[in-house]
């Protein structure tokens, strides 16, 4: 094209991601000012790229420009720098809008819940449905948020639920797929089931989000049956589907199965493994103990293995005892990640469990040396206070943050003894049972040595 105006230029920077920034420099020069567009569809492509200096100069170039009062180049720089994990920075940016419409919300929404900012997510979408009409992404981004918070209560999601079902957005492909996704992360195999049969136009993501939903409850045999009905319903699987089938094939160890959908993966649907991928296959030997197997795969892998890879493996060597191994694998992980535990405690188990004491202590004393400190578990309870909070309470071993830390443990000590109360009752029980089920067969033998006598 000789006589490139905005519109051609937009479009090229647009299509072509990998050089938008050179595209954009090159539309400069040529004497083409830029509009509204342009700034999205260069921004996207510095978001998706992650070119952090980049975006910071063209956010530069928009407020010497005056783009920033244009609401769309100020929603692609949240979602920009939400994906940079700068969310102080794309809260800046919300907070200089002159007027905040539902998009704009969105866009803050979806960072939080990316960057697993939960409550942050779900305080913001009940400012925003004050302020906006909610539509299916606000619920999506915040559904979302929910199924990977740890610290709000599910009450929530089914708050949600119902509002959708009011507002009659239940039924829509986005809200199905995040409800039904919601519910299976926190437990709910069964609502997530009632989601998918309700689900009149079952989209790929709907398929997809119950077959992950079926394989994060180790259920094997549900998710092969499911990816079939997919595959009969002419839907195509993406590599998220394959990743939940290949987790079920893992956790059951169908290793033959796994490897079969594996290549299938990759030679009839044409999808590239990621390190997910490998990282799951990894696992799925190493459950198998096929250590050598595994550990062949992990180093056909493009580029250094991951650090769950690497965990996966390291795992597998401690189940199936293979300290030669296990020793170069937490060699690799104790660089990549040196303050990390979880590498220091499954070595010092793996030599527990072979009774080598000397190491045992060797291992302690190298996460001491170096500062290292076991992360603390927690559990999540839903106290279901009257002041209708939605928050849950998390609570560690030896925990007295509670305000009522005193009357749990008083109550748990309760529960312990009708517990254990409870256990000899049942031995009781049992043992009675046995004794007159036994006594009939004592009696003929008594019997049967009289008569021999």
């Amino acid at each position: 094209m000789n006589d490139c105006n905005v519109v051609s230029w937009t479009t090229m920077i647009s299509i072509d991601k990998e050089d938008a920034v050179s595209l954009f420099n090159e539309m400069r020069l040529d004497g083409v000012y830029p509009n509204d567009v342009t700034f999205v569809g260069l921004i996207h492509a510095i978001s998706i790229r992650k070119l952090v200096e980049g975006g910071e100069m063209i956010h530069g170039f928009c407020i010497k420009t005056g783009f920033l009062s244009k609401n769309n180049v100020c929603n692609s720089l949240i979602t920009m720098y939400a994906k940079f994990e700068s969310m102080n920075d794309s809260i800046k940016v919300f907070e200089e809008l002159n007027s905040r419409e539902i998009i704009s919300w969105n866009a803050l929404i979806s960072g939080y819940a990316q960057n697993r900012l939960c409550q942050d997510a779900l305080k913001t979408f009940l400012v925003a449905t004050m302020e906006s009409k909610p539509n299916n992404y606000t619920f999506g981004s915040v559904l979302s948020a929910i199924g990977d918070a740890q610290d709000i209560s599910l009450k929530f999601g089914q708050r949600c639920h119902s509002s959708l079902i009011k507002l009659g957005l239940v039924t829509d492909p986005i809200i199905a797929g995040a409800l039904l996704d919601m519910y299976a992360k926190r437990g709910s195999i069964c609502e997530s089931k009632r989601v998918f049969s309700e689900t009149p136009h079952k989209s790929q993501f709907a398929w997809t989000a119950i077959i992950s939903a079926y394989a994060g409850h180790g259920d094997y045999d549900s998710v092969i049956e499911l990816f079939k009905k997919m595959e009969k319903e002419g839907l195509r699987p993406d590599s998220v589907t394959f990743l939940s089938i290949l987790t079920a094939c893992s956790k059951k160890g169908m290793v033959e199965m796994g490897r079969h959908l594996f290549h299938s993966m990759v030679k009839d649907y044409h999808i590239e493994p990621s390190p997910q991928h490998y990282s799951s296959m990894v696992d799925m030997l190493g459950r198998a103990g096929k250590l050598e197997e595994a550990e062949e795969l992990m180093s056909q892998i493009p580029g250094q293995p991951g650090f769950s890879l690497l965990q996966s493996l390291l795992g597998a060597c401690r189940i199936h005892g293979n300290v030669e191994m296990a020793e170069r694998v937490a060699d690799t992980l104790m660089r990549l990640e040196p303050m990390e535990s979880g590498s220091f405690v499954l070595m010092s188990n793996l030599y527990a469990e072979k009774g080598d004491w000397e190491m045992v202590a060797k291992v302690r004393k190298g996460m001491r040396d170096k500062g290292v400190r076991k992360e603390v578990g927690y559990s999540w309870v839903d106290t279901g206070d009257a002041d209708g909070s939605l928050y849950l309470h998390g609570l560690s071993s030896g925990d007295t943050s509670h305000p009522q830390s005193g009357e749990i443990c008083r109550m748990a000590k309760c529960l312990g003894l009708e517990m254990k109360i409870l256990r000899e009752n049942m031995w009781e029980t049992k043992s009675l049972k046995m004794d007159s089920f036994l006594r009939p067969s004592l009696r003929r033998l008594e019997s049967v040595h009289v008569k021999l006598q």
